[in-house]
């Protein structure tokens, strides 16, 4: 072949061969359109359905009262979740025993170190707990009870996640929940905070039907706030939670978010200190089962200090803000 003919034949069939190419890229794009359009069913919604949809639950007015008692500048909620192992038995037919070890660590020494703290420094705080996880250690109530400043609400009954469930199924199992955080602590509890923050559809409908005072799953303000149920107000104070503000998801190490006990400390005070400048409400969610080990108890002992050299704090349980916001409102 002369010079001359490569010259005339290589760009025909770099033309030929890019041709090919551009069409395979297209009906590829093609299909992975149509693929991802199926797999965004809100496309073809209309607008009253889009509506329909976002107002089954969303944040109403505000809660945020004019002044904390005692002229506090900012409330804080310290809340445990005390899953301990009921989430692998929940969610494996086989649960593996390594995991449940880690999540008995929980009830066998997480929550006596929490508890200890909590109580050295006068300071009542929120266990939400799964009814199995009380079943399995009864003995923590006597934990938790013994200064008796502290409040047992409802965290399912075995850390299902309610999303998966018939409204049948979900309500039964608040209700055996709820019954039997009676039974074992004396007292019915009245606030509510969804497995993994997991609120379905049928989720507020049960929690009103059974008469709690609060819910604290949704993430909707910094601030408490009213709960509406398709655009009308229901009464129910909202204290709302963040996964920035939860130690589970950071405190994996074997996760891709972990971060290390004295950069996430760091977040918590930066949190905090933005509460007190607003003159706001600070919740964090912890869990016994991690926040209980050596090297990250430094996180609340560092974060208890900090905020109490604030003074003008005032440290309360869920069902103390609840009903104080409440009460402001004239709800």
């Amino acid at each position: 072949m002369t010079f001359k003919m490569v010259r005339q034949f290589v760009p025909a069939l770099l033309g030929t061969a890019l041709g090919v190419v551009a069409g395979c890229l297209v009906v590829d794009a093609t299909a992975d359109g149509a693929a991802a359009q199926t797999d965004q069913p809100g496309l073809y919604l209309d607008l009253d359905e889009i509506r329909a949809i976002a107002d089954r639950v969303r944040a109403g007015r505000s809660l945020q009262p004019a002044a904390w008692p005692n002229g506090a500048r900012v409330a804080v909620m310290m809340s445990f979740d005390v899953d301990n192992d009921t989430i692998t038995i929940a969610r494996n037919a086989e649960p593996s025993i390594g995991a449940m070890s880690q999540g008995e660590y929980g009830a066998r020494v997480g929550l006596r170190r929490v508890v200890d703290l909590m109580d050295r420094h006068g300071i009542p705080a929120s266990f939400f707990i799964p009814a199995v996880s009380l079943v399995l250690r009864p003995e923590m109530v006597d934990v938790i009870q013994a200064s008796g400043r502290h409040e047992f609400a409802v965290h399912g009954w075995i850390h299902e996640l309610n999303s998966a469930l018939d409204a049948e199924t979900e309500r039964d199992l608040v209700v055996r929940a709820t019954n039997y955080l009676e039974q074992a602590t004396g007292r019915r509890p009245v606030g509510y905070r969804a497995p993994s923050w997991d609120f379905s559809p049928n989720t507020l409908d049960i929690i009103r039907g059974l008469g709690f005072l609060y819910d604290s799953s949704l993430m909707a303000d910094d601030r408490p706030y009213e709960l509406l149920q398709n655009g009308e107000p229901t009464g129910m104070v909202e204290l709302p939670v963040e996964w920035i503000l939860d130690d589970a998801p950071l405190m994996n190490p074997r996760g891709n978010s972990y971060t290390p006990p004295r950069e996430l400390l760091q977040v918590y005070i930066d949190e905090f200190d933005k509460a007190y400048e607003e003159g706001t409400m600070f919740l964090l969610t912890t869990h016994p089962h991690v926040i209980g080990h050596r090297s990250r108890m430094v996180i609340l002992e560092e974060l208890i200090d900090h905020i109490k050299a604030r003074g003008d704090v005032w440290f309360a349980t869920h069902e103390q803000v609840a009903r104080y916001v409440k009460e402001q409102a004239g709800l």
